[in-house]
């Protein structure tokens, strides 16, 4: 049966077609294809406690938020940043922690076929990092091939790509203990370290992305409890600043906080997975000026990053667990290294 015509006014009509506008808007960006936008979520420090519920209120409330963030923005993958669990890792690829402190924590229907890819942590390494390796065998979702690796991704419907560097800081600079020096002192193995910086060295120079970031575990610089890695900051600062890195992302320091340097590169420091200390203590070891943002409310639940890369900019946003916005940033599209020029002696 035709419905009855109803006849609105000309202001009326204006109040709808605004509305209608609006909405269209908001949703627009948030539809399926409708922007040429990657997505990811980067969440350090989340990995639970070793005894029964094996999770943190924090890790839940966490879990939950990146659920809703990825029901209504969408997200291509989670980035993990170590300590995936607390307090020294798992055993071997069966340990019950898989279950109980990763599957059934981020077990949200728009969490089930997002891809997490995965470095260690200092607690990881107190366990069996190998282990964490083979789990990509068993879960449909555990990326961890090996323990540094690259990443690559095409924004989509563009021809913009992005890689992405994960590290083993721990492998790099040694383990740190929480209790004594907070520092990694020197690696375990200086051979194996000096093997992933050359790597690294070569794959950088070689990265002709659009967009290029590195992560790892421990932050290059911090204000926080642990401070600035002195190991990362002899050896990966001049080669972030070199081949023109858009950012380095990390945990370690239970806080999300946000620094640029000089240079244009962005610190991404996202550790607030499963607890918050509010610590500034090393805010004097970081240069004047680095500092843009810092959250370490220790009634608060947590956060992480939530990261957008377009064909023109990185935008950086950290949300908290409650669903509160705290901080965004933007960083542009890198300019590519200019190889330097070989002059030929003529014959």
């Amino acid at each position: 049966m035709p419905q009855p015509r109803t006849h609105l006014s000309s202001s009326q009509m204006d109040t709808q077609t605004v509305l209608l506008i609006l909405q269209a808007w908001l949703v627009l960006p948030l539809a399926d294809g409708a922007n040429p936008v990657l997505r990811f979520v980067a969440l350090g420090d989340w990995g639970g406690v070793p005894n029964a519920p094996f999770h943190t209120a924090r890790e839940m409330a966490n879990a939950k938020e990146i659920a809703r963030t990825v029901q209504i923005l969408g997200a291509d993958f989670i980035l993990s940043l170590g300590d995936n669990f607390y307090f020294s890792g798992v055993q071997d690829a069966n340990d019950k922690r898989f279950q109980e402190t990763f599957e059934d924590v981020f077990s949200a229907s728009s969490l089930r076929n997002v891809p997490w890819y995965v470095l260690a942590g200092n607690h990881d390494h107190l366990g069996n990092v190998s282990a964490q390796i083979a789990y990509s065998r068993i879960s449909q979702r555990w990326n961890f091939p090996s323990p540094y690796y690259r990443l690559r991704f095409k924004v989509p419907r563009s021809n913009v790509s992005v890689a992405i560097f994960m590290l083993d800081t721990v492998t790099l600079c040694g383990n740190s203990d929480d209790f004594l020096s907070q520092q990694p002192e020197r690696p375990r193995d200086p051979a194996l370290a000096r093997t992933q910086l050359a790597w690294l060295k070569k794959q950088l120079a070689a990265a002709k992305e659009d967009y290029v970031l590195v992560a790892g575990h421990y932050p290059v610089w911090s204000i926080a409890e642990h401070g600035p890695t002195r190991c990362l900051v002899k050896q990966l600062v001049p080669l972030l600043a070199t081949y023109k890195v858009t950012a380095y992302l990390c945990g370690h320091d239970h806080n999300l906080q946000y620094l640029q340097d000089e240079n244009g590169v962005g610190y991404v420091l996202s550790g607030a997975g499963n607890f918050m200390d509010p610590s500034k203590k090393h805010q004097r070891k970081v240069p004047n000026g680095y500092l843009r943002f810092h959250y370490g409310a220790e009634d608060s639940l947590g956060g992480f990053a939530y990261v957008e890369i377009s064909p023109k900019e990185m935008s950086v946003t950290y949300i908290e667990a409650s669903g509160k916005s705290l901080f965004k940033t933007r960083l542009p599209r890198r300019t590519r290294p200019e190889r330097p020029r070989v002059h030929h002696p003529k014959a």
